[in-house]
């Protein structure tokens, strides 16, 4: 099978196989921050994805309890959890290569059974269908918090997605791969502003909140 061939496939898979879309279960653990913490402890996660990390809960808490106050359907502390381990596998891959999303996603379901938080771990990285931030509220709060912090610091989409150019845009490949991230962040930021009529560009960080920026 050639690379173009593979990819066909795997776009028709993404069309034909929509995401799950999960309601709240009392069966399923939603771990806190200390536990969260314990975690990072036991993958040894470098001081600096666990200030990355902190920051992500943040950003994705904020937009969380946000969409909540506009009558979204999303649970507040499953995406602070979600935020707080969406880099979990990181420095295991860095090692021993493999896809930290992926396995991520597989510590997170052998360690609190959370097929919910578990679902947001797996696609912080790209999410293969279309948006929905109220069908798919936690997944896609993961991907732009992520995308709004910028080591350990909250930035916009230009300076966090102008810093990647510099950093690894190296090919022609990349970049695009890059630009199209680019573009889904934007949607997506576009999608939760309008939902809770909030320009979520504007915000940034002050004082350990989420403030709009004057």
């Amino acid at each position: 099978m050639t690379g173009q061939q593979a990819q066909q496939k795997s776009s028709l898979h993404h069309e034909s196989t929509p995401p799950l879309q999960f309601s709240d279960n009392p069966r399923w653990l939603v771990p806190d921050a200390a536990m969260c913490r314990t975690l990072w402890g036991k993958y040894a996660m470098p001081d600096h994805i666990r200030e990355h990390s902190e920051h992500v809960a943040i950003v994705a808490e904020f937009i969380a309890s946000a969409g909540a106050q506009a009558g979204m359907s999303v649970n507040v502390p499953a995406v602070e959890a979600c935020a707080l381990l969406h880099d979990i596998a990181k420095s295991y891959t860095i090692v021993h290569g493999g896809n930290h999303s992926q396995l991520g996603a597989s510590i997170v379901m052998e360690v609190f059974g959370n097929p919910h938080i578990a679902q947001g771990v797996l696609h912080h990285v790209h999410w293969p269908w279309h948006i929905d931030v109220d069908a798919w509220c936690l997944p896609l709060c993961i991907i732009y918090a992520d995308k709004r912090v910028m080591h350990n610091h909250v930035v916009t989409l230009d300076e966090r997605f102008d810093d990647l150019y510099v950093r690894y845009g190296k090919t022609e490949r990349i970049r695009q791969r890059i630009h199209e991230s680019y573009l889904q962040a934007v949607a997506i930021e576009t999608a939760f502003s309008r939902r809770m009529g909030i320009p979520l560009n504007a915000y940034s960080l002050d004082s350990g909140r989420m403030v709009q920026r004057t």
